[in-house]
């Protein structure tokens, strides 16, 4: 595998998803499957410890909170039937260790005794690196990804892990939130059937401040 590929394969593949048909039909029906979700592709524990985690990065305020729109559905079905196998793998890795770093701060027995505060902090120091921090993490990623390639038993470094999770679930979870239906049709400007088309023009005028849906 060439590093460019291996870099591209960073953050479960999730950041890099083409925006299929298929990937939006898995997004639709998320929210329904919400309220009575049995997580697929994670484990119990797993699924309760997610559906924190995504709400931590995107809470309820003035729009639905990321769980309101089956955000943590979505990553859960996203793995089961999007990821390639191999990276199935890779996913389940880094979110072990996510846990296990979450368990050992936090002082509690298992992952199924986690709450959000435990959770949120491991989430914060995951992420707090800087550019040069960050470049490491992805480059000793890419080099685990290629020597798994050619058929190696690479070690991974528990604080790349940690922030390998961490990154590619917010990258993914941003990305599902603006491409839900209720976000795109009731949050950003949104429409369907585009007429005037104007080039330049105050965004505050056009749209009331809010982003394009499209």
């Amino acid at each position: 595998m060439d590093r460019r590929k291996a870099l591209k394969n960073i953050g479960w593949g999730l950041g890099y998803a083409a925006a299929t048909p298929a990937v939006f039909s898995l997004l639709k029906s998320c929210k329904e499957a919400a309220p009575t979700w049995t997580p697929e592709f994670f484990s119990m524990d797993e699924g309760k410890a997610l559906t924190h985690l995504v709400d931590i990065l995107l809470p309820k305020t003035d729009t639905p909170s990321a769980s309101e729109l089956g955000l943590h559905v979505f990553v859960d079905g996203f793995n089961k039937e999007v990821v390639p196998v191999a990276q199935q793998q890779f996913v389940k890795m880094l979110f072990g260790k996510f846990l296990e770093k979450s368990v050992a701060d936090s002082g509690k027995e298992t992952a199924a005794d986690l709450n959000a505060a435990d959770l949120q902090a491991t989430l914060a120091t995951a992420l707090d690196v800087d550019k040069t921090a960050k470049k490491a993490h992805n480059e000793a990623v890419a080099e685990f990804m290629e020597a798994v390639e050619a058929g190696g038993s690479p070690k991974l470094a528990d604080e790349t892990a940690h922030f390998t999770f961490a990154d590619g679930l917010r990258n993914t979870c941003i990305w599902a939130f603006k491409n839900t239906e209720e976000i795109g049709k009731n949050q950003l400007a949104y429409l369907p059937v585009p007429g005037e088309y104007i080039a330049c023009g105050d965004l505050n005028e056009l749209t009331g401040g809010k982003a394009w849906t499209l």
